[in-house]
This record gives C-alpha cells, structure tokens and sequence, in this order.
C-alpha cells in the first residue's frame, strides 16, 4: 500500500499478506509468537498494507500475538488484521465470544471467512441458506458499529459459484450491504484457472457493485497468475503469503505478484524503495520459518537471474536484457554467471569479472580455461555450485601456476570397528607449509570430520586465520559408474568465516579422497579471502 504526503495510506489498492496465519499451516512451519513478530516487523519493512495475525480467541498463541505486537512493534506501513469467523447460526454476533474475542483483539481490521458454497452451509454449519446470509449481515454490521474495518473472505466461492451462482452471488452482496469494506473471493480449493477466474469476478463485479479481492491457492500451480486474472478483472485487494507458504501446496506468492504489479501493471503498491528489499525480506522470512529460500523462485531466488549456456553469456556480454526479463536490481538480487561444460568464452569472461579478475579479452587465456573447465567437468566436477574451486582454477590459469598455501605429502583416515559396536575415527595428515614439515593427527565423529581436524590442526599455528572457518554444509553425490560396478563420487562443501560462504568441490572415486579434494580447495579459498598471500 502506498504512502501520500499526510502518511495516510492509499486505498485505491490493497496488498494483504496472511503469512502468520494462512502460510502458518505449510507442512512443517510451526511459529512460535517471537517467529511471529519477527515477521511481522520483516512485512511491514517492506510495505505490505494489511498483515493478517492469526485468529484471536481461536489459541492462545495467536491472542498473546496481538497483545505483544500492538506494544512491541511500531507499524510504519500495515495495518493489523484479526481473523475470525461470523457468528454461530440462531446467536446474535453481539453476543458471540468468538466475535468479540475479535474485538478484544484491537486490531484495526477484521477479515471474516463466511461460507458461499451452498453445500457447506448446509453440511458444514448445518444451518439453512437464508440464516447464513443473516451471519454475514449481523456480523459485519456488529463489528462496522465497533469501529472496525471488515473484510470479508467468502470460502469455497469459485466452486460455490461454479455449483450455484446465484448464492455465491447474494453471499457477496450481503457482505457489502452490510458495510463489508472488501469482499474476498476465495479459490479455496485452489482449482480454478486464470481464464475461469478473470471471467467470475468479472461478473461478480459487474452483478453485485462491490469492491472485490482474491485469495488464491496453488493447487493448479496458477495462484499468482489467478491473483493477476483477477486484478484484470477489476479485484482491488490481493491476498498473499510470503514465500508462497501455505497448507497443502501453499497460496498465491507475495514476492511475485507484486513485483508483477510494480514492473508489469506500474502500479505503486509499495513504498518508494521498498521494492529493492524484496529478496532480502524474502530470505529474512525463510530464516524465521527455518526453511531453506528456493533457488528457483522468481525474482528473489539466487537462480532467478543466473545464466549458465554460452550463447546467453555471449548475448548478456552485449546487453543484459537480452536475456533478462528485468533489471534484478530492482528487486534487491543480482545476475550470475554459471561455470559449466556449457559454458563459452563470453560466460568465462563475465564470471571473470563478477569475481574481480579481469581476463583481458586475452583470447588464448580464455580459451584455456574453457578446455579445462569442460575437462574437469567430464570426470565429474561441477563449478556452477562451487563458486570457490572454480575463482582458484581461474586465479591459477591467470597466475600460470596452482595458488598454494602448503603442500599434501600424504594423508589417511581409519575406522576402527570395536567389539562394543562403537567407531573411532581418526586421521594422520603429513604437509609442509612454509618450508615446514607438520604431521598432524586428530579424533572426529566420522572420517571427513577426523581429516578436517587434522588439517586444522596442521596449519592453524602458521595460518591462525583458519580458526574462524567452519564447515557448514556438506552434499555427496554418487555419479554414474563407467566401469562396471565401479563408480566417482562427487564431494560438495560449504565453508564459513563468519562473514561469507562459499563452496568446493572434490570428485575421486571414494568419498574420502573426494571430501580431502574439496576441503583442501575451501582452506585455500579461505586463506585467499583472509587476504594471506600464497606460497612463491
């Protein structure tokens, strides 16, 4: 939602984000109030208008939400939502404790789900269609007179217009009617279309005359582009979830459908500059929920803008939009160039130049590392997800020799299998550094982690740098044997320093030998970013 001069928001468009409640039932997430308010503040940093809570009254969670959030978190942008449902059949919402639970709440705004599909009204609330539509008038009306802002989410509608129109349609004007400030269409089940959707609300509209939302879920895949169908057709409010959370396969994704409303329909629904925090807010949210971010989401995922196939490189060399669809500056990410056996002289180049070594357009030096690449690659390696191992292959063809920081003389790991059924683990490393011989030995809870220790502690005394690094993740992947029964093993490590991450790669054919190969390449990268010089 926008800002004018006097700081009152703009009405004119709603962005409605229900993380905290709707994203909240994605299989696996389970906030705790902190969670909650941690999101709220990242949702309202990036301008959304409206941040539905939870339902108060409903669980105790939810109602020590809205009491600690009103006191600790100091709105600049949304307004807080409860959610909540109309009053039971043959009660009057003046007398329902869940109604005034609502009230009890103090948010500003109220969003009430209603039933529009005639089958739920009669299985579900086992009451008839007339008292249904006069839940939805008391409510409304009850609530309108205590001050509040309502909207109305009308559950079930696409498939409740779909089996009796006329219904869904009365559902939607007694809301209005009633004073209802929105009405939500609901695609509940996720089902519908982009075509079947722009068609409904488009009649909806054009037979009720009220102001209309969309909650879209992803079942078909086609949330956000349903929750654009619908602004098409005249919707003025969206309702989203960050990240696309949701139950089932989750809901319509905020971060898409309004970079579609800022970059494709120009319309400003957000705060100057907010726009270019999205993919942080993004990440800052999947962290809360304690989900890893998707790669591949649109616009805010470290894949949206990476370009891996030569011919692209060689277009995005001329000019980015070739192949861009956006600027991704605009929504806080960044191109990326991929290093792969598919890669050219222009992809070389360019991830040359994201990484701050300038090739020179030297043509043979190019083209050297493009054979290696692709060399490597056959036997197993893979550079688009080591970033690290590929800048030292390229810092040692530009150098004319490996960057070295000392010299394996040899290393092993055993195992020892005792009669107890426990292991023990242990490995000997034997290097030189600075004209130093070492032998090094150390204990770990399995082999890889009994050789990091041991090289650990080899060098920490000559490269004290090391002792901020720490191995955060760590992927082994078994490749397609090429002789018979035999197999390579590819090895991909993340490195820490406290600062920054970075990734290597090791490919052998046992998981040992593959590990030692990438943690020797992520010692390097480390002490290279520490800013130590290599061994002459």
């Amino acid at each position: 939602m926008t800002e004018t001069a006097s700081s009152e928001p703009d009405d004119s468009f709603h962005v409605f984000d229900t993380t905290l409640r709707d994203g909240a039932q994605r299989e696996g997430i389970n906030l705790t109030v902190a969670d909650k308010l941690a999101i709220a503040r990242h949702l309202d940093d990036f301008g959304v208008g409206f941040i539905e809570g939870g339902w108060p009254g409903a669980n105790p969670r939810d109602t020590e939400f809205f009491a600690r959030a009103q006191q600790e978190i100091d709105f600049r942008h949304a307004r807080l939502v409860a959610f909540g449902a109309t009053r039971r059949a043959g009660a009057r919402a003046a007398d329902d404790p869940q109604v005034n639970a609502l009230l009890a709440s103090g948010a500003p705004v109220i969003t009430l789900v209603a039933k529009s599909h005639d089958r739920h009204v009669e299985l579900a609330l086992r009451t008839t269609l007339d008292e249904n539509l006069e839940m939805v008038r008391d409510t409304v009306s009850y609530l309108k007179d205590q001050g509040r802002r309502v909207f109305v989410d009308c559950e079930h509608f696409f498939d409740g217009y779909r089996a009796n129109p006329e219904y869904a349609k009365a559902v939607v004007r007694a809301a209005a009617e009633a004073g209802a400030d929105v009405v939500v269409l609901c695609d509940t089940n996720g089902g519908m279309l982009p075509a079947q959707i722009q068609a409904v609300v488009s009649t909806v509209r054009a037979d009720t005359g009220a102001r209309l939302g969309i909650h879209a879920q992803d079942d078909t895949g086609c949330a956000v582009a349903n929750t654009l169908a619908a602004v098409d057709a005249g919707a003025t409010h969206v309702q989203c979830t960050a990240n696309g959370y949701g139950e089932r396969v989750g809901n319509a994704n905020l971060f898409p459908v309004v970079a579609a409303l800022e970059l494709k329909y120009g319309k400003k629904v957000l705060p100057d500059g907010k726009l270019r925090e999205m993919t942080r807010i993004s990440h800052a949210i999947a962290e809360v929920v304690n989900l890893t971010p998707s790669t591949h989401q649109p616009y805010v995922g470290v894949s949206a803008f990476a370009h891996k196939a030569g011919l692209h490189a060689s277009a995005i060399k001329v000019d980015p939009d070739l192949y861009q669809h956006i600027d991704p500056e605009l929504v806080g990410n960044t191109m990326r160039m991929l290093v792969s056996d598919m890669a050219g002289r222009a992809s070389i180049e360019l991830k040359g130049r994201e990484l701050g070594i300038d090739l020179g357009g030297d043509r043979e030096l190019i083209g050297r590392v493009v054979e290696r690449v692709k060399e490597r690659e056959l036997k197993g390696y893979t550079y688009e997800a080591a970033d690290a191992s590929f800048e030292l292959l390229l810092r040692a063809e530009v150098e004319g020799r490996p960057l070295k920081y000392f010299a394996v003389e040899s290393w092993r790991a055993i195992v020892e299998d005792r009669p107890d059924g426990t292991h023990a683990n242990e490995a000997t490393v034997k290097l030189w550094a600075k004209s130093e011989r070492i032998v090094a030995t150390a204990e770990g809870n399995g082999p890889v982690n009994a050789l990091d220790r041991a090289l650990r502690v080899a060098l920490e005394k000559i490269y004290p740098q090391l002792a901020k690094l720490e191995l955060v993740d760590y992927k082994v992947r078994i490749l397609e044997g090429k002789h018979g029964t035999s197999s390579t093993t590819r090895v991909l490590i993340s490195t820490s320093d406290g600062a920054g991450e970075w990734s290597t790669v090791g490919v052998a054919e046992n998981v040992i030998a593959a590990s030692w190969g990438a943690l020797e390449d992520a010692y390097a990268y480390g002490l290279l970013r520490a800013g130590v010089e290599p061994a002459k």
